[in-house]
């Protein structure tokens, strides 16, 4: 059984789902570039914390570009505001979720965790501009 977001063939979403794997892409690669860089400068604590960050916010992108671009067009609106607002829903509640496991689990140096946080939180209005859409 395959993922209904890589092979959807609703051509109306192909726009949307081109732009967010190309976010979630840029995120990923950001964060690995962010994590060697700060293991090298900063030693492996402060990257342990970059890669939590990046796991903490890429993964609910991931979860909100799956379940919001799932329809389209005007017979299916209901069902695009509908996955479009239950995707914000889940990505929210699954950032908690995951925040609170980072803050329990692992030891984090703020200013590498948030500051990462904040980098990838802000990527996604960037890439419009870095990918010329």
């Amino acid at each position: 059984m395959s993922v209904s977001f890589f092979n959807n063939k609703n051509t109306l979403t192909r726009a949307g789902r081109k732009i967010a794997c190309q976010q979630i892409g840029l995120s990923i690669i950001v964060v690995l570039i962010c994590t060697l860089l700060t293991y090298f400068y900063w030693g492996l604590l402060s990257a342990q914390s970059v890669i939590a960050a990046g796991v903490v916010t890429i993964i609910p992108n991931c979860l909100f570009a799956f379940k919001a671009f799932r329809y389209a067009g005007a017979n299916a609106s209901k069902l695009v505001m509908n996955s479009f607002f239950s995707g914000v829903k889940l990505k929210m509640l699954s950032m908690a979720i995951l925040l609170i496991f980072a803050f329990k689990i692992i030891v984090i140096l703020p200013l590498a965790f948030f500051g990462t946080f904040f980098l990838v939180m802000v990527l996604p209005l960037l890439t419009p501009f870095l990918f010329k859409l």
